[in-house]
């Protein structure tokens, strides 16, 4: 371990690292219930979103790990998982077989991002404001989902949306919880979120809500996976709403992305050498969420945890792993996790999205306003690739309409003719 890791190089030991690694599995467990909930609205079994959760994160800990030997976090991302199941598959009408070709094809491309000069150029092509908005628009997104989910907000026949009943079983222990996670989360108490779903858990049976009964004795069944395993679905490879979705996809993997590492690598490890293969071991996971039936996978947020812990090389990431796969034993408990336990963390993690607004200038309006329509349409329309679209058409509209022409490169021009054409498209069939 010292020798492929080069521990002594980076001022590490093998307990620092183990130890780093266990902080950053209990840091981010709880993406393995979230995750395969939200798969599941898509149309994926339970179970088998949970192993594909599972396989894609070991894979994708072990790419970072040997490729670029940094104490990365790789699991499937919040915020692209809502993309997957409520846009690709929700509003552009594509199943959960062709959205997971679809994420082959975004896979493929974002590798030709990541291994040629385009990350640069796309870095620098989009806009600040517009990059930020997304982030901010996916996280009111999420936060919305969760709102849903926890029964809290409900639909209306006059409003559209309208407060829940507050008597519901579901809406009180959904509040509840949201109190325990919220506790927990700003104590700052280690694995935080996977201590609030096993609370959440309890509290939702007392509500009548889980039934440990229920509860399956086995331990894996590979029954339903063997459905989802390699089952990408090319038959709309040729339509207009596969290519929306791949590159919407792409969109948002690049730009999340290169957000996340440049915070992580460049800022908390210090090591902007490692940035570069950071980015191709990413985008090489892709692949293997499209092969293995999950949505895309990224750096998360929760990275921070294990280099706070001491981790300083991919050891970390290999531990992580491996305690991720370990989870599989756990699978009858992960089943019985309730929306009521997992809404609280979407709202949260939605809320911690919201932050990024602070980096958009909204003294100049015509970088606020495409940016405020991104932040606004994506849950209004509850599409992600709708609401984004709104923002880069808007983009250089604003631009031209005061004469600020020079500040618009050929790439948002491009980009915005494609959403323009998307949405002309849209409307003629």
């Amino acid at each position: 371990m010292k020798g492929v890791f080069k521990l002594n190089q980076h001022g590490t030991n093998l307990k620092k690292e183990v130890i780093a690694g266990l902080t950053s599995f209990f840091s981010i467990v709880y993406i393995i219930a979230v995750n395969a909930k939200i798969l599941q609205d898509a149309g994926i079994p339970l179970e088998a979103g949970i192993i594909a959760t599972v396989l894609s994160s070991l894979i994708g800990c072990l790419l970072v790990a040997f490729i670029a030997n940094v104490p990365l976090i790789i699991v499937p991302g919040m915020g692209i998982n809502a993309l997957f199941t409520y846009t690709v598959v929700g509003s552009l009408g594509l199943n959960y077989k062709e959205a997971l070709a679809a994420v082959l094809v975004s896979g493929i491309l974002f590798i030709i991002v990541a291994f040629t000069k385009l990350s640069i150029i796309l870095t620098r092509a989009i806009p600040n404001s517009l990059k930020e908005s997304i982030s901010v628009g996916i996280g009111l997104f999420i936060a919305f989902i969760g709102l849903q989910k926890s029964g809290i907000i409900t639909g209306s026949s006059t409003n559209f949306v309208a407060l829940g009943h507050l008597s519901s079983p579901i809406v009180l222990a959904s509040i509840i919880n949201l109190v325990i996670t919220l506790f927990l989360f700003l104590k700052k108490v280690p694995g935080n979120f996977l201590i609030s779903i096993i609370l959440g858990t309890i509290v939702s049976y007392f509500f009548g809500i889980v039934h440990f009964s229920a509860m399956d004795s086995g331990f894996i069944s590979f029954k339903d996976y063997k459905n989802v395993f390699l089952s990408a679905d090319f038959g709309k490879l040729t339509t207009i709403p596969f290519w929306t979705a791949a590159f919407s996809l792409v969109l948002v993997l690049v730009f999340e992305n290169i957000g996340l590492l440049h915070s992580q690598v460049n800022g908390m490890l210090q090591a902007p050498d490692k940035n570069g293969k950071s980015f191709k071991a990413i985008s090489i996971s892709t692949i293997v969420c499209g092969l293995f039936g999950t949505s895309p996978s990224v750096s998360t947020v929760e990275t921070a945890a294990g280099i706070t812990a001491g981790g300083r090389t991919g050891l970390t990431s290999v531990v992580t792993g491996l305690f991720i796969l370990l989870s599989l034993f756990f699978m009858p408990l992960i089943k019985l996790v309730p929306n009521t336990a997992i809404a609280p963390i979407l709202i949260i993690i939605g809320g911690l999205m919201l932050t990024n607004v602070v980096n958009i200038d909204f003294t100049d309006f015509t970088e606020a306003f495409p940016a405020f329509l991104v932040i606004i349409m994506i849950p209004l329309t509850y599409s992600i690739v709708d609401g984004i679209a709104f923002g880069f058409i808007a983009y250089p509209l604003v631009k031209l309409f005061t004469n600020r022409q020079h500040q618009l490169s050929l790439s948002i021009f491009i980009i915005s003719i494609l959403f323009l054409a998307n949405f002309l498209l849209n409307a003629i069939g």
